[in-house]
């Protein structure tokens, strides 16, 4: 593709990555295929490719206004495109930087600013979050449906085996997760302590940052960023082996802090670092395969249907991490029975706010999922991200779980000790 960005834009360094960017598509078209969006809407625009030209004109100096806005902001960011691409372009970092100067030339109305900087007020921080989660858990008899639905029965968080072997790895602990889910680091804290692996909890970490970022507060998300890797740099200079994430959008998101990060002369060497140890739970279970087999029932007890399991491959770790059938193979191993999903490669229309500003979207996209997922007559479903969790089961009569805690609960038990 051919470009002439704009004298404001083509000598800084977000110019040059997306000059790079845009240079290598070849308007090939085979995105459009896999594209959420398009799929549903038919509308070109709705697609990697229309959106690439859209970037396009605003970075050529054309004017963008609420339209091109509102193509940009239909994008989920699931990234299938970028798994589809023959020619590698890396679209995910190209839409970065387009919705950072759209938003800075289209401005929005009210209503939406004060929606999204709510959302980045409450749901990154704890503090905030956990009191009127536990408000709505308490009042959740008494919300309408569709809203009751949105409101996760009350969890209590479960036991945390003590730190204690040679080997270590941080935890990613999150945002939204332990308030929601508390079980699912728990389980896998307890995993890893039956490979004789110790995660630990860094005190001051907490948000990846990916809410912020992807909303369109950049240098808010990068600060976020930046306190993760101080508070996680003690740990990793005293031997800290890995970053360990239970959601696959943190993950994905704490591979890129190097890249994102590139140009900070104060944290750029050690964003890398902290990307280069980042791994998602399937791959440091896979690494320990052979181990965890001895440590797993290879046959479910009971009904031989419970052991009939969907598996949803979030996004993030399918197209944005490139991880791929390992979670499913670790299911295996502790015998499940996987049935079939049609399309596997489409997303759930969760993609982190995604589902709470483009509801209408988000709902079909769920719903076709859905459909996916219990055309096998699983018993229940497993997925590998909070945000895909949550949304899925506003949707399903069936248990949606975290797929370690499944794993957890295959563990052998340990002999009473006298």
């Amino acid at each position: 593709m051919q470009t002439h960005l704009a004298d404001f834009i083509r000598n800084t360094p977000e110019g040059r990555e997306a000059d790079a960017i845009l240079r290598s598509c070849v308007h090939c078209g085979f995105c459009l295929a896999t594209c959420p969006t398009y799929r549903l809407l038919g509308d070109e625009l709705d697609s990697p490719r229309g959106r690439i030209y859209l970037i396009k004109q605003v970075l050529e100096g054309e004017p963008a206004g609420a339209a091109t806005r509102l193509h940009l902001d239909r994008c989920l960011t699931c990234r299938s495109c970028e798994t589809t691409c023959p020619s590698g372009v890396q679209y995910g970092h190209l839409l970065d930087i387009g919705r950072s100067l759209v938003e800075r030339g289209a401005r929005r109305g009210r209503v939406e600013r004060w929606q999204r900087a709510l959302l980045r007020l409450v749901l990154p921080r704890a503090a905030l979050f956990n009191p009127l989660l536990k408000l709505a858990q308490a009042l959740r008899p008494f919300l309408p449906g569709g809203l009751r639905r949105a409101v996760p029965r009350r969890a209590l968080p479960s036991s945390w085996p003590a730190t204690q072997h040679a080997r270590r790895m941080l935890l990613l602990d999150g945002c939204v997760q332990p308030g929601l889910a508390p079980n699912i680091n728990a389980a896998a804290a307890r995993v890893l302590d039956r490979l004789g692996i110790s995660l630990v909890r860094a005190p001051r970490a907490g948000c990846c940052g990916a809410l912020s970022y992807h909303l369109n507060a950049q240098e808010e998300g990068l600060d976020t960023m930046r306190r993760n890797i101080d508070a996680w740099w003690p740990h990793i200079e005293n031997g800290a082996e890995a970053v360990v994430a239970t959601a696959s959008g943190c993950g994905v998101t704490v591979k890129e802090y190097g890249h994102l990060l590139r140009f900070d002369p104060l944290y750029a060497e050690k964003a890398a670092r902290v990307s280069a140890a980042a791994r998602d739970i399937s791959e440091i279970l896979a690494a320990e395969k052979d181990r965890l087999a001895g440590l797993l029932h290879s046959s479910p007890e009971g009904d031989k249907r419970d052991a009939k399991l969907a598996f949803h491959a979030p996004c993030t770790l399918q197209h944005g991490q490139k991880i791929t059938g390992v979670a499913e193979e670790m299911l295996e191993l502790a015998g499940f029975q996987l049935t079939e999903v049609p399309d596997a490669h489409l997303c759930c229309g969760s993609a982190g706010a995604y589902s709470m500003l483009q509801k209408g979207i988000s709902g079909q996209l769920r719903a076709d999922r859905i459909a996916a997922l219990e055309s096998g007559g699983p018993a229940s479903i497993a997925t590998a991200n909070i945000g895909c969790l949550m949304h899925l089961r506003q949707g399903t009569q069936r248990p949606v779980r975290h797929w370690v805690e499944l794993l957890d609960e295959r563990l052998i038990p340990l002999p009473n000790r006298m």
